[in-house]
């Protein structure tokens, strides 16, 4: 949903369906994108670290994006991150997006040579926002990935100068007062979308709108549970829902951390593949394993099966 300009609700960073063998399945997308909009799920982020997106070849990242584009028009907006190493391509990619209709691009900043200046990051965005002029921009912030952590309401003043299109941050860090000051900025004046899924309750509480996350792609109803609670001011109900959400992440670390969750949407009879290499896809035995500890904490009593 879009409020004053501003996404919100919860937006699934979906995933990059594969065959077995490894190449796209793009097939699979209708059935991923109507399950969301059955759990209620606000919007879509194509091509992120859920998507595999610097794992794909720009072709099959074009390809993934015009297909949640088609498979959600006039259903839910759709973000499409186009940030790649070779600021060349992330802006074919940008440019591509806006002639397919998409909604809104992200970016990653390039990630493989380092830098230390606000200002060299704002120089890369801008080659590749200016790419996509028509579109609003998020900044795809995530330093546990990307090495580089720099002060977001600090690139919030130079970005608002520098970067015409920007229209807020992809925030997939665990700073809450940061958040909040990002969110205050300028009486509200950017979209800052929160990306940490097991503390989602901590950003609702300091005034977070918009949500981009992994685990809602098969657990959108437990999440949607902590919003309702919260904004009836049952906090103790909140923090129960969150818990659960804790200890369903938790378990997904034990197997493994991102190559798991694509796993979980096999279990709810939305098989997404395998991962592609780095990522591990786990063996028959472990996802049994995986799938008896999600019994137990109630997992699909809160996961709805597209089945």
């Amino acid at each position: 949903m879009i409020m004053q300009n501003h996404y919100t609700g919860l937006i699934a960073a979906v995933f990059t369906p594969m065959r077995k063998e490894g190449s796209l399945d793009p097939a699979q997308i209708p059935r991923i994108v109507e399950h969301l909009i059955r759990t209620q799920i606000s919007g879509l982020y194509v091509c992120g670290s859920t998507g595999e997106g610097p794992s794909l070849s720009s072709e099959e990242r074009r390809a993934t994006a015009a297909a949640y584009i088609e498979a959600a028009a006039g259903k839910l907006p759709v973000i499409v991150q186009v940030g790649h190493n070779s600021l060349t391509e992330a802006r074919v990619l940008a440019s591509h997006a806006e002639a397919i209709g998409a909604d809104a691009i992200s970016a990653l900043p390039p990630w493989y040579f380092k830098f230390d200046s606000l200002e060299t990051l704002i120089d890369c965005l801008n080659e590749i926002s200016s790419a996509a002029p028509n579109l609003p921009f998020f900044y795809y912030h995530i330093p546990l990935l990307t090495g580089m952590d720099f002060d977001m309401v600090e690139f919030l003043r130079l970005g608002s100068k520098r970067l015409p299109n920007l229209a807020g941050i992809k925030y997939s860090n665990t700073d809450i007062d940061e958040y909040r000051k990002c969110l205050k900025f300028e009486n509200g004046r950017f979209n800052i979308l929160f990306g940490r899924d097991e503390i989602l309750l901590s950003a609702l509480s300091v005034g977070a709108k918009g949500a981009v996350g992994s685990t809602y792609n098969f657990a959108g109803p437990l999440y949607q549970s902590i919003i309702t609670a919260f904004e009836q001011g049952n906090l103790s109900e909140a923090k129960k829902y969150q818990d659960l959400s804790v200890e369903m992440v938790r378990i997904l670390f034990d197997y493994g951390g991102q190559a798991t969750f694509k796993a979980v949407m096999k279990l709810i009879s939305l098989d997404c593949g395998p991962n592609r290499l780095p990522l591990q896809t786990l063996r028959r035995k472990e996802l049994q394993a995986m799938k008896e500890e999600l019994e137990r904490i109630g997992f699909f009593d809160w996961a709805l099966s597209a089945t």
